[in-house]
């Protein structure tokens, strides 16, 4: 099996629906048992293609006031390197990016997070999260579950200034979780024994070798409810509500279908990316040139085919 990705799992807080994670083990278990001999499988369909976020324009020359639309797709990280791991997906350092570009491009009028993303890893995203709600004072910044925003890409959405789900969509997933695998009887049946060598009391805390011991796992369970508190502040900034609303309502770890994410507050509206796109525009009507040509408008829409 892919021990980089076993390795990257364990040592990795997930703001990611568990569901997820499984599909990868199947992926990994069918690709490197394909190698071994021991499973005859078709190639995973996406082919580890990673989507990289480049804020898009349409292709007629730019004018004032359009929209730069930021793809967050697949698997959360934080760097390109971790890509390859989760079998493509989208970085937090290349979403930041493409955000800070569409700021300083003074044809961008306002944002747009085209979302349809399970969650990923935490880091990166606290920071992301950040300059999402402090782009919000220098340009508007709108997100879309197109069709699901779960886990960190829900911490990344709740940023925004408005954030839509489309009506097929789903959003959620507020929590974190870390996983400990206890290796050591297989090892065992294996004849393999393992002895570690560290110098610092906590170093090899938390190894795969034995079981988890309660102060190991209280201080794992801590670093969770951390990275729990973060999302759960985030979320209550976000979309200026109690963070007691976050916690105790909004799914409570439940991914929402978008009616009753509606109901819960966790989003403004629900309506396909159209719709977003053409109320955004009109939203920055008064600050275009005037005679904007219908054709405009249209080449505006064509962002809907990336």
């Amino acid at each position: 099996m892919n021990f980089h990705f076993l390795d990257f799992v364990l040592r990795t807080p997930w703001a990611l629906r568990p569901e997820t994670m499984n599909a990868y083990a199947a992926v990994l278990t069918a690709r490197y048992g394909r190698r071994m001999g021991l499973v005859a499988l078709d190639d995973d369909p996406n082919g580890g293609r990673r989507t990289e976020p480049v804020a898009a324009r349409p292709n007629a020359p730019a004018r004032a006031g359009s929209i730069a639309v930021i793809p967050v797709r697949g698997t959360i990280v934080q760097y390109a390197d971790q890509l390859d791991m989760c079998e493509g997906g989208t970085t937090t350092s290349s979403i930041s990016q493409a955000l800070n570009s569409a700021l300083v491009d003074e044809t961008v009028g306002s944002i747009l997070l085209h979302i349809h993303s399970p969650g990923g890893s935490v880091y990166g995203v606290q920071e992301l999260g950040d300059e999402i709600r402090a782009a919000r004072a220098q340009k508007p910044v709108v997100a879309i579950s197109d069709s699901l925003a779960a886990s960190a890409a829900y911490w990344i959405g709740s940023q925004a200034g408005e954030f839509y789900c489309t009506p097929g969509g789903e959003v959620g997933s507020i929590g974190v979780w870390q996983a400990h695998q206890d290796v050591s009887k297989m090892f065992a049946d294996m004849g393999v024994n393992i002895t570690l060598i560290s110098a610092g009391k906590f170093k090899t805390e938390g190894h795969p070798y034995g079981p988890l011991d309660e102060e190991a796992q209280r201080f794992f369970q801590a670093r969770t409810d951390d990275y729990y508190a973060a999302f759960t502040n985030a979320v209550a900034k976000g979309r200026n509500v109690p963070i007691s609303q976050v916690r105790d309502g909004m799914g409570q770890g439940r991914v929402l279908g978008a009616d009753a994410a509606l109901a819960e507050k966790m989003i403004d509206g629900v309506m396909p990316l159209a719709d977003v796109i053409r109320k955004m525009q009109r939203e920055a009507k008064s600050t275009r040139p005037a005679g904007r040509s219908a054709q405009a408008n249209r080449n505006e829409l064509d962002l809907l085919s990336l």
